[in-house]
Formats: C-alpha cells, structure tokens, sequence
C-alpha cells in the first residue's frame, strides 16, 4: 500500500510540479554557474548508499570549499538557493528517488554516511526502513539552518544537539508508522511549505 501510494504520489507530483521545475532550473541557471540539480552520496534502507536528487543551491563545487553542514548564512548559497531552502523547493527533485523506490513520501531523512557511522546500535534501526522526504524531524527542525546560523560551531551543534533529537524522533515514526500517520506527516509538511 505504501510503495503503490508513493508510486502514484510521485508520478503525478512529477507531472504536477513540472512548469516549476522548469522555473526553477532557469533561475538556477541564471543566478550561478553549475549544473541545475545536485547529487550527493546518501545511506539508505538497510545501509545501502544511494544518490539524493536535489536542486543546487550552493556555488559549484561548495563542498570542497567548506563543511556539508551550512547555516543559513552560508556564503556559499547562491541567491536563489536562499528562497529554495527556506521554502524547501530544494527538496522536490527528490519525487525522482521516491519513483526510483530508493525514497518513500515520509520516512526518516537520509544522512550522509559519516554520520550514520556516528550511530548507536539501537540508532541504527531507522536504516530499516526506506528514507522520506519528510517526517517527524523535518517539521521539528524546519528551522535547521536558522539553528545552525547561531551556533558556534555547525557541525558540531548538528551532532550534539540535532542528530540525537532527529534519531529520536525517527525511531518514534518507525513505531508508529502506518498510513494514517504518513498522511498527517504530510499534511503538516505542506501546511509549513504554504
């Protein structure tokens, strides 16, 4: 029921969505050089790594000029890239990974390898199910980057604080996961995006 639901979702989102796709990818284009979409090695169910669709939002090649971990005053955002993450527009390439099966609607967000390994063992049961777009964490912590702006140090707030919270919150999801609770998930996450 859930793969026929984010199959359907996804297809028909894709559709939907397209003309601002499009939209976007010619701002993107216009506002900084670099490609339109941005690619980045994620863990997914049962540990396997696969490659998260995004739209670009940082200056080519960012991640070898800094941290992964930003703040919202980055100077490595591009203009454009500021209103798509706060409206979080950045995410919605991400339909292509939920088509793809590597990506559900709403499960736990995939994280990038080196902080997976940072988990504990119990930590570890949120790779048992396919990661979403959104979940419990994502409306949590829809102000990260607001969060992360006013911490001295990113990266380290993003393990210390944030990731203990966000695994909390995912294993909750996994415990009460069901259709109707994706269903609430994802009706509150448009209510924040609108």
């Amino acid at each position: 029921m859930k793969r026929f639901f984010d199959i359907i979702c996804s297809f028909f989102g894709l559709i939907f969505l397209s003309p601002l796709f499009l939209l976007i990818s010619i701002l993107i284009r216009f506002d900084s050089k670099g490609t339109v979409f941005y690619k980045q090695l994620r863990v997914g169910k049962n540990g396997k790594d696969f490659q998260l669709y995004k739209f670009r939002t940082m200056v080519e090649d960012a991640d070898k000029k800094g941290d992964i971990t930003t703040s919202d005053k980055d100077s490595r955002i591009t203009h454009i890239g500021r209103f798509l993450r706060k409206h979080k527009f950045d995410e919605f390439p991400q339909l292509l990974n939920v088509l793809k099966g590597e990506m559900s609607l709403v499960g736990p967000r995939p994280e990038l390898r080196k902080y997976v390994e940072m988990y504990r063992e119990e930590q570890k049961n949120v790779l048992s199910v396919l990661p979403g777009i959104t979940d419990y964490a994502s409306l949590k912590f829809s102000n990260e980057n607001e969060l992360l702006g006013k911490a001295e140090n990113p990266q380290e707030y993003y393990i210390r604080q944030i990731m203990p919270v966000k695994l909390k919150l995912n294993l909750k999801y996994i415990e009460d996961r069901g259709f109707f609770t994706d269903l609430k998930i994802i009706f509150a996450t448009l209510k924040k995006i609108l």
